[in-house]
């Protein structure tokens, strides 16, 4: 897991404090470059939307201006269509008052109905024009209402021209008024002040419309006179007011007009249709002394029609001028708009390019560095460390990868001098597992010596025993020889200290129950530890030192730190292919903050440190149980701690084909022990147990490891203590039980002299010590009788003793420390 989890190397850095998005120093580096790219470019985008909106203001002007002088086509034909049928208006209302309403009305209106139709269909011509222009300016909209209205005043007043009942002048004012709204609506369109060409253009075409209206009301003036065969006594007034409205018209338009429409009017007027409607136009002017003639109508009707129809050719050629210049000026300012907008456009995506370009190559290089930075921090360095702290032979040569920035700029730098703490990382990591290498080189080397030392006290404790015949004394020298037992088990620790294998050895498989016997045997208060059910499970040989060396641990801290009149529980139980151990004390327990943390320990063995002496005992548990495969979890209990052990399947093996006396170890069996099962729990050994109750505590005896789990052999292959290891395995004989107690013979005292092993060498076929000079087999009759008098020399000092309460060691911790 803890290599999983390191080599997620592309996960966030966790900063020192909180990042708060108002602090500039706390962005990240790809917001800092989008910052300093977007700032400018919005502010590009806010000065170059400015400038478009204007251009594109200007094209929208433009462009409606075009739209509007393009209507003066639909404008100028509907002034000709109202002009034609205002004049012939005239003419007929002339007529109908001259015979007093006794003309043919009908033959009126026959004569007027074709133009009412030329009118009406020029007017809708008109509407559909101007549709597009629904959202023009609102004085063109206003101007083109006032249009629609006064044409609506002319249909209104058509039914009054045949009656003749309204005056001339009522009923052509509403004619006079459409053509002067229509004439407004064509000066309408306007450029803008500064498009003074434009101006002039729309200016010219209206004058030269308004010379075209002043001619067309001196035809209707003149054409009504000579219906009427009279001028009326304010015909020569109007006559002479139009002609004079009509050369300051014409004054206008010729100083506004260009040459070439200056040129094709003065073309126009020496035209002989329209010289002769000047001519007839002449004799109506009035002379000295001369009246002014009457022209004839039909004459002067077709003469002054053809002329309208030159005026009305120029005035098209004007606005054809005038349409064309709109369209270009509309034409120009779009494209001018659309370069300065693509060429705004291409300066931004240019500069956006340009800015990317050197922001991704920016980015990339931060972006490998704090990739190859992450990769350092927690999967290369971590792993270099994690080999030069479990290393046990030399120490292996770390590769130290280059930087991936090769870049000259600051970045590049940086990482060139990140590659160089990480090599000075890598090379301080060198030397300490070096010295680390060296330091416990000298813990192995102390504790081998220390082993030696231990082994030849285990033996000169042996001879001492074997000649011992006080009970007391000899009482003592097994306490002697089980401190020597746990002193030898404190030399395993700091080998597991300095990683290296315990030197005990056992070949084949032994059963569980042993198992938690030899380790109830390594500890101090060993007779307060209870088997309260073990499963019929057996242990690969390979393990069985390791794992006796935890589980004496842990039953060491759990008889050090609980109540001394209390028991410690162990159970066992198969689960599925593995096998789980509980051992529980009711004892100080610990608080949830040190539970989780040996919890930690225990999951993770740590490096040997000063922290490690100070609690050895958990330390060796982790790594033991690491080395094993075992899981071991520290659980608050009930007023205590419970231990679980969970042993996998791989250290668990079938039941031996010829299976080993365990029951009753050798020394067990000349010292007095019984191991006797009792309503389904083990006990371990303890002194004089009889079928009696004893109403004080039974001073127990120590007994060792070794002595619980018997050797098979007697050649000291595959035996508990190998500093070799085990040779290759025999094949097994038949196991025969000893018939009797085997013993070095008796002392001076008549008491059995005590052999260690001796009983399960003799279950092995092995060779039975030689007695000594002075010993003979002796009589089982007197042997029982000296077995009987020891049994009541122990009881009587039972009773003599008072109750022995055992302690655990001053300063709270026991050999292993409490874990």
């Amino acid at each position: 897991m803890a290599g999983q989890h390191r080599r997620r190397f592309d996960e966030r850095v966790v900063p020192h404090r909180r990042r708060s998005p108002m602090r500039l120093r706390d962005w990240r580096l790809r917001t800092k470059l989008a910052t300093v790219l977007v700032v400018p470019s919005v502010a590009f985008l806010v000065l170059a939307g400015v400038q478009t909106s204007s251009l594109v203001g200007q094209t929208t002007v433009l462009s409606d201006f075009a739209e509007q002088v393009g209507i003066g086509r639909e404008i100028t034909t509907a002034v000709h269509r109202i002009q034609q049928e205002r004049d012939r208006t005239a003419g007929e209302l002339a007529e109908l008052r001259r015979a007093a309403g006794s003309a043919d009305r009908n033959a009126a209106i026959e004569e007027l109905e074709p133009l009412r139709a030329a009118t009406d269909q020029a007017i809708a011509d008109l509407r559909r024009a101007a549709d597009p222009l629904a959202d023009a300016d609102a004085s063109w909209r206003v101007a083109f209402s006032e249009v629609l209205e006064a044409y609506d005043r002319i249909v209104y007043i058509r039914p009054a021209v045949p009656p003749a009942v309204l005056s001339s002048d009522t009923i052509l004012s509403n004619y006079h008024r459409a053509v002067g709204a229509l004439l407004d609506l064509l000066a309408e369109p306007n450029p803008g002040q500064d498009r003074p060409a434009l101006s002039d253009a729309v200016l010219r075409y209206v004058q030269f419309a308004r010379v075209k209206e002043l001619a067309s009301r001196i035809r209707a003036e003149l054409y009504a006179a000579a219906r009427a065969g009279r001028y009326g006594s304010e015909d020569q007034v109007v006559l002479s007011d139009l002609r004079a409205q009509q050369l300051t018209a014409l004054g206008a338009f010729r100083v506004a007009a260009t040459t070439e429409q200056v040129r094709r009017y003065d073309q126009m007027s020496v035209d002989p249709a329209f010289a002769a409607a000047a001519e007839l136009e002449e004799r109506s002017l009035p002379t000295t002394g001369v009246t002014p003639a009457v022209l004839p109508a039909t004459q002067w009707w077709a003469a002054s029609e053809r002329r309208q129809e030159l005026l009305g050719q120029a005035e098209e050629s004007v606005l054809t001028d005038a349409v064309r210049q709109a369209d270009d000026a509309a034409t120009g300012q779009l494209r001018t708009t659309l370069l300065v907008a693509g060429g705004i456009v291409a300066v931004l995506l240019v500069a956006v390019l340009i800015s990317l370009l050197i922001g991704r190559s920016l980015a990339r290089s931060m972006r490998l560095l704090r990739s190859q930075a992450l990769r350092i921090a927690q999967v290369e360095l971590p792993d270099a460390l994690d080999r030069l702290r479990t290393v046990s032979g030399g120490v292996p040569h770390i590769d130290v990868a280059p930087a991936v920035v090769r870049s000259l700029d600051e970045i590049g730098e940086l990482a060139e001098a990140f590659v160089a703490v990480h090599r000075s990382a890598v090379s301080v990591a060198v030397e300490q597992a070096s010295m680390r290498r060296n330091v416990n080189a000298m813990f192995v080397n102390l504790a081998r010596r220390s082993q030696v030392l231990v082994e030849r006290q285990l033996e000169l404790l042996d001879d001492l025993e074997r000649e011992e015949n006080d009970p007391d004394q000899l009482e003592n020298l097994f306490k002697l020889d089980h401190l020597a037992a746990r002193m030898r088990r404190n030399d395993e620790s700091l080998l597991v200290l300095a990683g290296t294998e315990s030197t005990r050895r056992w070949q084949r498989p032994v059963g569980l129950g042993a198992v938690l016997l030899a380790a109830a045997a390594e500890i101090e208060q060993y007779q307060r530890v209870r088997h309260e059910s073990v499963a019929d499970l057996h242990i690969v040989g390979h393990a069985v030192g390791e794992l006796v060396h935890l589980l004496a641990e842990l039953l060491e801290n759990a008889t050090a730190f609980s109540r001394p009149d209390t028991v410690v529980s162990v159970t066992a139980r198969a689960d599925a292919a593995d096998a789980v151990i509980e051992i529980t004390d009711r004892g100080l327990g610990m608080s949830p903050a040190a539970l989780a943390e040996a919890n930690t320990v225990l999951a993770t063995p740590p490096a040997a440190d000063v922290a490690t002496v100070e609690r050895m005992g958990l330390f060796v548990v982790s790594h033991l149980a690491a080395r094993l495969g075992v899981r071991v979890r520290l659980h608050g209990g009930q007023g205590g701690l419970v231990a679980v052990l969970q042993l996998p399947g791989v250290l668990l093996a079938p039941a031996p084909a010829e299976p080993l006396d365990a029951a009753i170890p050798a020394r067990m069996l000349t010292t007095g022990y019984v191991a006797a099962p009792s309503a389904g729990a083990i006990d371990l050994p303890v002194a004089g147990r009889r079928p009696v109750a004893v109403p004080r505590q039974r001073r127990p005896l120590p007994v060792r490891a070794e002595d619980v789990l018997a050797p098979p052999t007697v050649d000291g292959g595959g035996s508990w203590w190998s500093r070799q290891g085990p040779p290759a395995p025999k094949a097994p004989g038949p196991v025969a039980s000893a018939a009797t107690p085997v013993t070095g013979g008796v002392n001076a005292r008549g008491l059995p002299t005590r052999v260690p092993m001796a009983q399960l060498a003799a279950m092995h076929g092995s060779v039975r010590p030689q007695p000594g000079p002075n010993a003979h087999d002796p009589d089982p009759d007197a042997v029982g009788g000296m077995l009987s008098r020891l049994y009541s020399g122990v009881r009587r000092a039972e009773a003599e003793d008072t109750t022995e309460i055992p302690v655990p060691p001053t300063g709270g911790h026991g050999e292993g420390g409490r874990q």
